[in-house]
């Protein structure tokens, strides 16, 4: 694996990245209720999930359909829609509803837009409103205008419940004026734990992975002007759709790897950093990356430095007959429209290579035959993990202890992109820690 790094000296040098170095913390969980927005800020992770919970087994959620704003990191502002949680301020995405197998989930929605909205739960059974079976919703001409019931317009509400019997990672969305409603921000993820298995994805042993290191990549797009269209009270053509913003948990980079509830993002609250170390007696388990494509099209998201094991799709864990175990290791996953998939990784110090011991066996470029653009970068001076170098004079290392970054990305790389200028859009970065930890933290 430290090869890789190697590839990302002679590469990446170069590259000038303006932010600073972030610190991915453990899971914590907190209610939807109107009024505990300020202690899930305080309580929550500095980076990974951020879970909205409700007692079980009979949860129960506030959501409020409103009108906010987002910043994008070219200094644009989108007007946009999304599901507060509880009687709180607008954000965007929806909160990450966290329930537990065989739940029976209730979710209040409260609609203070100008039009007609709803929700729905794809992968869950006997999904209800208002204690009847949700049904498709038309108009006087018979043309489809819901997939189930919804909360009018300005002041409606409506119920709807439904029993979480699957464990796995799912979205919600809305099911009313999918295309227009979908893009302006009306979704959010669902993530059903196996019943007294919190470190568990599905419902065995070997879906484990670390709890204090859980990430979701809950991926969408955004077109211009579509939301300025809407802003206005104009129509406007949805079949000429033309995404010019690609999100990650709501932001764009190099937004995503700024802390959850960042003050900079006030309506925008979850980052996209994932932070992981090698893999030790200490630290044996893998770490768990949960990918929701709530988008039109499909995405070839890529990690890079290191493939992962898909362990599910879509709620169901990879098994076939007589528990066949079909997971598979790969490099990118494309996650198609409205798929959710499942995916673990572990970073293994396989070579244990050491400056002194075991040096790579590769002639490294003399620090003055190398480009370093700008005055800063993510490189440490050194392709050594957990130990920093020399930069050149004048250049700044955002490095705390010799930790290697890696980007992950989608590879459509005009998805990688803010309005069509890179890099920014769907990309994120991969922070890995020495072995026993970065002391600077």
């Amino acid at each position: 694996m430290l090869v890789s790094r190697l590839f990302l000296k002679k590469t990446w040098v170069g590259v000038t990245l303006g932010l600073c170095a972030l610190l991915l913390s453990s899971l914590t969980l907190s209610s939807v209720d109107g009024g505990t927005a300020k202690a899930q800020q305080a309580t929550s992770p500095t980076n990974g999930i951020v879970c909205t919970t409700s007692p079980s087994p009979n949860p129960s959620f506030t959501l409020t359909a409103k009108s906010g704003y987002v910043t994008t990191p070219d200094g644009n502002v989108l007007y946009m829609w999304s599901y507060a949680p509880g009687n709180n301020d607008f954000q965007l995405p929806g909160p990450n509803l966290c329930v537990n197998e065989g739940d029976t989930v209730t979710v209040i929605l409260n609609n203070t837009l100008p039009e007609d909205v709803s929700i729905i739960f794809p992968g869950q059974e006997d999904v209800k409103a208002n204690g009847v079976t949700a049904q498709p919703q038309y108009d006087a001409s018979g043309n489809l205008t819901s997939l189930t019931n919804v909360a009018a317009k300005t002041s409606g509400s409506v119920t709807y419940s439904f029993v979480a019997k699957n464990p796995g990672t799912y979205l919600y969305e809305s099911g009313t004026d999918v295309a227009k409603q979908v893009d302006m921000g009306l979704f959010g993820a669902l993530i059903v734990r196996p019943k007294d298995h919190t470190n568990w994805a599905y419902g065995s042993a070997d879906t484990v992975f670390n709890a204090n290191n859980e990430y979701i990549m809950l991926l969408s797009e955004v077109d211009p002007d579509l939301h300025s269209a809407v802003e206005s009270g104009l129509n406007y053509d949805v079949s000429k759709v033309h995404p010019r913003y690609w999100m990650i948990n709501g932001r764009s980079f190099p937004d995503t790897i700024e802390d959850n509830f960042s003050p900079l993002l006030p309506s925008q609250p979850y980052g996209a950093l994932v932070h992981m170390r090698p893999q030790d007696t200490s630290n044996p388990d893998p770490y768990l990356v949960r990918y929701i494509n709530v988008g039109m099209r499909n995405h070839p998201f890529h990690p890079h430095g290191q493939s992962g094991r898909v362990i599910g799709r879509d709620g169901h864990q990879l098994k076939g007959n007589l528990g066949a175990d079909l997971s598979y290791e790969k490099f990118l996953v494309l996650v198609g429209s409205s798929q959710t998939w499942d995916v673990t990784y572990q970073w293994k110090d396989a070579e244990g290579f050491n400056a002194a011991t075991n040096p790579i066996p590769v002639t490294l470029p003399a620090i003055q035959n190398q480009t370093i653009k700008g005055g800063a970068t993510w490189y440490s001076g050194s392709p050594y993990l957990g130990q920093q170098d020399e930069l050149l004079v004048g250049n700044t290392s955002f490095n705390q202890c010799g930790e290697y970054y890696h980007v992950w990305h989608s590879h459509a790389l005009n998805e990688a992109a803010n309005y069509d200028t890179g890099f920014g859009g769907m990309f994120t970065l991969q922070r890995i820690d020495p072995p026993g930890g970065c002391p600077a933290n």
